[in-house]
């Protein structure tokens, strides 16, 4: 059924007065962008640098810790364990060096008091760069 019988169809038609406003904003947007881009860009030679590393090593100190609470500073067994022995051990460990690093390599099944021992002995020999070791899991 046609009910429109006596209207006139209106042809469709595109503006395309709005389609070229934009198209010409985009190009105008290009042209400048790219001309940024150029400028930009620098030559730049940078100078190179001939110094030699550094001489002085860090000290470090390892302390393990294994599961029965036994303690070994730089693989030298410290007798009895408790803080003013570990304290003792690591002083002497340090010698005439200055600030050493402490890495506390404690087993996995080792108690936490055990590893506290380690840190608290640290604190008392006034050594405050402490770290731990850690290994990667045998899947990752």
């Amino acid at each position: 059924m046609n009910f429109q019988r006596g209207k006139a169809h209106e042809e469709l038609e595109i503006n395309l007065v709005p389609l070229i406003d934009v198209l010409l904003v985009i190009i105008i947007f290009l042209i400048v962008s790219a001309t940024f881009a150029r400028t930009s860009e620098l030559q730049i030679n940078l100078p190179t640098a001939e110094a030699s590393s550094p001489v002085d090593k860090p000290l470090v100190i390892t302390v393990e810790v294994d599961a029965g609470g036994r303690y070994m500073v730089n693989g030298n067994e410290v007798a009895g364990g408790d803080v003013a022995q570990i304290a003792g051990a690591l002083t002497k460990a340090a010698g005439n060096g200055k600030d050493p690093t402490i890495v506390i390599s404690a087993d996995a099944k080792a108690t936490h008091q055990s590893v506290v021992n380690v840190m608290e002995a640290s604190r008392q020999a006034n050594y405050t760069h402490i770290t731990f070791a850690t290994q990667t899991a045998a899947g990752s």
